[in-house]
C-alpha cells in the first residue's frame, strides 16, 4: 500500500524497484525522486498525503480496494463527505471536498494509475454537490494601511516585539504569503532551506532606497520591491534594520525565534504558522474590525489578511499590485481587494437612472 514516504511520488518506470543498469542511472532516478517531491509546495504534500489516508481508511472501512482507481467508488466517498451517514460527523465544506478530490487524484497519477475525473460517476456527483452544497468563499478579512498602523503600535519594544513588527510590516508592504516572509535569508544562498533573500538598497542621487527582494513564492520567482515610508516608526524598511541591527542578524533566516533562556535570537527559522497567529493576535489587541461580533472576530483575520490589505490598500495600478503579490492574472488579484473598487463606477446613474 502507497504511502507518504514510499517512492510513489514517481512514475512507475523510475521508482526503487526499476531496474537500472548502471549505478550512475540509480543516482540520476534519486535526484529525478528529488525533483518529482519538490514538485509540490511541503504544505500542499502534507495535505494532499492527509487526504489520501483518509480516502485510505475510508477505503478500508467499506472493504473497498485502492486500485485500480474507481470512479464509481470516488462518487459515493464524495457523497459520504457532504452528507455523512453518521450524525456526529459534520459535513465537509465544497472546497475541502475539491482539494481531497486533488489530492486523491495526484496520489493516483503519481503511480501510474490516473484518475478520470471527467467520468460521470464523478464529474456529474461533484456538479449536483456544488449546486446544492455550495456556498461563496470565505475570505480572511484585509489589514488596511490604518489597520497595520494600529497593529504595529500595540506591540512592546522588546526584541520579540521588533522582531513581530518587522514581520507584519514587510509582509504587509511587499504583499508576501506566510510562508515567503519566514522564508526569507539575509542574504542568497546562505541557507538550503531559504526560499528568499533580501538586498537593502542605499540611496543614490534622487532616489529614495529601499528593499528589494527575491522570493520563491508558487508562479516561481520575482523580484519585489519595498519602498521607504514617510516615517521611521511604519516604515518597513526602517523596522527591518531595526531588527536585524538590535537582533544581530546579518547572516542565515531573517526572522528567528527567540531564546527563551538568553532572550536573543536565536539560529532556527521561524515556522509560518507564526506569522497566521501573529496577525490574528495583534488585530484583536489593536481593534481591528470592532463591527464584527467577537466569535467572527477571532476568525477572520489570518496570515493573507497582509496580503490582502496591500491590494485593497495601494492606490496603484492593478498592474503593479499583480507583479508585487506574483499573481498569475489579474481576475486573481482582484479577489484580494476587498471592497477597494465598490462603487467607483455607478452603472445606474451611467444608464440614467
Amino acid at each position: 500500500m502507497p504511502t507518504e514516504t514510499d517512492t510513489h511520488h514517481l512514475p512507475a518506470t523510475l521508482d526503487a524497484g526499476t531496474a537500472l543498469p548502471a549505478r550512475h542511472l540509480q543516482e540520476t532516478a534519486a535526484k529525478a525522486r528529488g525533483y518529482a517531491k519538490a514538485a509540490r509546495a511541503e504544505n500542499t504534500r502534507r495535505a494532499y498525503d492527509a487526504d489520501w489516508r483518509l480516502f485510505v481508511n475510508w477505503l478500508r472501512r467499506q472493504g473497498l480496494a485502492e486500485l485500480p482507481p474507481n470512479p464509481e467508488v470516488i462518487g459515493l466517498y464524495l457523497t459520504s463527505l457532504v452528507s455523512p451517514s453518521n450524525r456526529t460527523q459534520k459535513p465537509v465544506k465544497v472546497s475541502t471536498l475539491e482539494r481531497r478530490l486533488s489530492g486523491i487524484s495526484w496520489h493516483y497519477r503519481q503511480i501510474g494509475q490516473p484518475l478520470d475525473l471527467s467520468d460521470r460517476h464523478i464529474a456529474t456527483v461533484l456538479a449536483g454537490i456544488r449546486r446544492q452544497h455550495g456556498s461563496p468563499p470565505v475570505q480572511k478579512e484585509a489589514v488596511l494601511g490604518p489597520d497595520l498602523i494600529a497593529m504595529l503600535a500595540v506591540l512592546g519594544n522588546d526584541l520579540r516585539g521588533l522582531r513581530d513588527r518587522a514581520i507584519l510590516a514587510i509582509g504587509f508592504a511587499g504583499g508576501l504569503r506566510r510562508s515567503e516572509i519566514v522564508g526569507l535569508d539575509c542574504g542568497q544562498g546562505q541557507t538550503q532551506d531559504g526560499t528568499g533573500w533580501i538586498e537593502i538598497i542605499e540611496p543614490a542621487g534622487q532616489k529614495e532606497g529601499g528593499l528589494l527582494l527575491t522570493v520563491k513564492g508558487k508562479t516561481g520567482w520575482r523580484k519585489v520591491e519595498v519602498g521607504r515610508g514617510s516615517r521611521p516608526a511604519t516604515c518597513p524598511v526602517a523596522i527591518l534594520e531595526t531588527w536585524m541591527r538590535l537582533g544581530r542578524i546579518c547572516h542565515g533566516p531573517l526572522f528567528r525565534r527567540i531564546s527563551m533562556r538568553k532572550g536573543g535570537a536565536g539560529a532556527d527559522r521561524l515556522d509560518d504558522k507564526h506569522v497566521a497567529r501573529l496577525v490574528k493576535r495583534v488585530a484583536l489587541a489593536a481593534g481591528v474590525r470592532p463591527d464584527l461580533p467577537e466569535g467572527k472576530r477571532k476568525a477572520a483575520f489570518a496570515g493573507h489578511s497582509l496580503r490582502a490589505g496591500l491590494a485593497s490598500s495601494a492606490e496603484a495600478d492593478e498592474a503593479l499590485v499583480q507583479r508585487q503579490l506574483g499573481h498569475a492574472s489579474p481576475q486573481m488579484t482582484r479577489r484580494y481587494q476587498r471592497r477597494r473598487d465598490l462603487f467607483r463606477v455607478n452603472l445606474t446613474k451611467a444608464a440614467g437612472l
